[in-house]
């Protein structure tokens, strides 16, 4: 199993790594699109993250890693009897394992049974039996679902994902099987924007989006080099020299996690919210839900108890850049409107 690349020696790249962590303290908020040029750490950023986050308890022998404590209501391997995630009173206890969190990547070329699951021919053939073979939407549950030229997808996959990222659930209905399965993950996707634009139904999902350039600076562009040539040449120890660093990270985000319910939002950080998508015309309210979550989230991270106005400056672009409707009369890029706005709605 390939070993991942320190979080902490990601060379810049801030507004991407801060738009990971948030995702990572609230995997509720809708997951992350990284969009930028090659060669510039999208990959192995999402990988780095994913190898902090702490183990999941998984039911024994669930194909959909349940939690032992609350298995989803929709899975019949693991609460039978119960329904709505709940185990009947005189149900054996569930035996559970510690496994590390998925990260699982959904290729280009993917069929579209190899991604919602299908019959199980062996056992079709063999047996006589119809069961059902989970996908990769049953392999990410709980964890993250990787796309990367997510732009290049083909538009039935598109489909799939807007259906189980709106629900939470992958519904398999073909020969002769009706299935249904709990899919709640992290959807990050990556991609470069010279070789398609994203759809739109699908761009909504994502809630946060993030922009990556190659460094222009001389001294970052050489650090980069260093520490990529340093980790091939031996794994082991450059990942032994940023051990402390990424269990201080580790450490931050579990802390966030546990600290989230408890973070307010009082009305006077709704209505700067309110007023900011007010003025660049965002669509819906999805914009001010994300924008108030992903502020509640970095507030967690950085241990304060309610969101102010600099949590939503900080986290604004990579709430709202992607939401914002083309204007024929304006030419600024998203991510310059929005910080215009955001300087107009909090000045100084």
């Amino acid at each position: 199993m390939a070993v991942a690349f320190p979080f902490s020696a990601i060379v810049g790249q801030d507004e991407m790594k801060l738009a990971l962590l948030v995702a990572a303290a609230e995997p509720g908020i809708g997951g992350v699109l990284v969009f930028g040029d090659r060669g510039t750490g999208k990959s192995t950023a999402v990988r780095a993250l994913a190898a902090l986050l702490p183990p999941v308890k998984v039911v024994v022998g669930c194909p959909y890693s349940c939690a032992p404590e609350k298995p989803a209501g929709v899975c019949g391997i693991c609460a039978p009897e119960g329904g709505k995630g709940k185990a009947a009173a005189d149900a054996p206890k569930l035996k559970s394992a510690t496994h590390a969190l998925p990260v699982v990547d959904l290729p280009l070329g993917a069929t579209e049974d190899r991604v919602v699951g299908a019959l199980d021919l062996e056992r079709a053939l063999a047996q006589g039996v119809k069961a059902f073979e989970p996908g990769l939407l049953a392999r990410a549950n709980r964890g993250f679902l990787y796309i990367d030229e997510v732009n290049l997808l083909e538009d039935h996959l598109v489909d799939v994902l807007l259906d189980v990222a709106a629900s939470g659930e992958n519904v398999v209905e073909r020969e002769g099987l009706s299935v249904r399965h709990p899919a709640r993950f992290v959807l990050v996707g990556s991609g470069n924007p010279e070789e398609g634009e994203l759809r739109p139904q699908l761009l909504d999902r994502f809630g946060l989006s993030v922009e990556v350039k190659t460094p222009t600076d001389m001294a970052q562009r050489i650090e980069v080099v260093k520490r990529r040539d340093a980790f091939e040449r031996n794994p082991s120890a450059f990942i032994a020299a940023w051990q402390g660093e990424d269990a201080r990270v580790s450490r931050r985000i579990v802390a966030g996690r546990k600290r989230l319910p408890e973070v307010g939002v009082p009305d006077a950080a709704l209505e700067r919210a309110a007023t900011l998508c007010m003025k660049l015309g965002t669509d819906g309210l999805r914009g001010e839900l994300t924008l108030m979550r992903a502020a509640r989230a970095l507030a967690a991270l950085e241990g304060a108890r309610k969101v102010g106005d600099e949590h939503l400056r900080r986290v604004a672009p990579i709430a709202l850049r992607h939401r914002l409707r083309r204007d024929p009369l304006d030419e600024t890029g998203s991510t310059a409107r929005v910080e215009r706005a955001v300087a107009e709605v909090f000045p100084g």
